[in-house]
């Protein structure tokens, strides 16, 4: 992925959502469906609700949220971003723009 790309919400988007422990389900407002995902593709998308951001920047947010529970374990949090990332794109989710 380019450095130059940023990632931003679908618009019309409202993150409807229910929790149940680590586990969301969530609403597609555009295409009406539902899906079920993690708590780390929830922490991505809340982030981008306040506006786009690069790919760094989202794996950053992973990192800090989940860092402690990571412990001795070393996440790529840039690769699971991307993994997220391209997963909710192909859900209509978020879009990727180069800048």
């Amino acid at each position: 992925m380019a450095a130059s790309e940023t990632w931003s919400l679908r618009p019309g988007q409202t993150l409807q959502h229910r929790q149940w422990d680590s586990e969301f389900v969530l609403y597609n407002d555009l295409s009406g469906d539902t899906h079920l995902l993690g708590d780390a593709a929830i922490v991505l998308l809340q982030a981008l609700r306040t506006g786009p951001a690069t790919r760094a920047a989202l794996a950053a947010v992973l990192e800090n949220e989940f860092e402690a529970d990571a412990g001795d374990d070393k996440l790529d949090f840039a690769a699971e971003a991307d993994s997220l990332l391209d997963h909710m794109k192909r859900l209509f989710l978020v879009d990727r723009s180069a800048c």
